[in-house]
């Protein structure tokens, strides 16, 4: 008796959980069709620290003498000696929106410009004091920028770094890999 009650049992179950399959038909979606995630277009290869040699990031940023304090496979950062010294940022962003930098930016009180670096577009932000300077340029889904701070001394004669970012810049596009 235990047998004939455990084999029922057993294929009420098998019954029941086929019963609770669907109509048969796998091909047919059950739910509504979504597009396929969009795939970001990589944007040609910026190179390490934006294709610039440490002498070049020196010459171009007019800062003296600036090391590289790091390099990682999205960018680089070089600074001068001391505390609240100068500094030359480079970073790389792949399928990242630029105009979420661009807000970024803005929301800490730079005024972005459009700019056009080598048919590139892009934006520059001065801050108010004029020592600090963002620069990116649009690669298709990706963007670079050049970031350059004098530091907590100020411009002094040194002129718009903006003006510094966007030579640096200009050397990137130039040599896109």
């Amino acid at each position: 008796m235990r047998m004939t009650s455990a084999i029922v049992t057993g294929l009420s179950l098998a019954l029941l959980l086929s019963a609770c399959g669907g109509s048969g038909d796998s091909d047919t979606p059950s739910g509504p069709l979504r597009p396929p995630p969009k795939v970001a277009t990589l944007g040609p290869f910026v190179g390490e620290c934006g294709h610039l040699t440490d002498d070049e990031v020196r010459d171009l940023g007019g800062l003296g003498t600036v090391s590289r304090a790091f390099k990682n496979a999205v960018g680089c950062n070089w600074q001068a000696a001391g505390m609240s010294s100068a500094s030359v940022t480079f970073a790389s962003y792949r399928g990242s929106p630029i105009d979420r930098e661009k807000a970024w930016v803005a929301s800490v009180g730079r005024n972005p410009q459009t700019i056009d670096v080598g048919g590139k577009k892009g934006f520059q932000a001065l801050d108010p004091s004029g020592g600090v300077c963002d620069l990116a340029v649009q690669l298709d889904d990706d963007f670079f920028e050049w970031s350059m701070s004098y530091g907590a001394f100020g411009p002094g004669n040194m002129g718009n770094p903006c003006d510094r970012t966007h030579k640096m810049a200009e050397l990137t596009v130039q040599r896109l890999g």
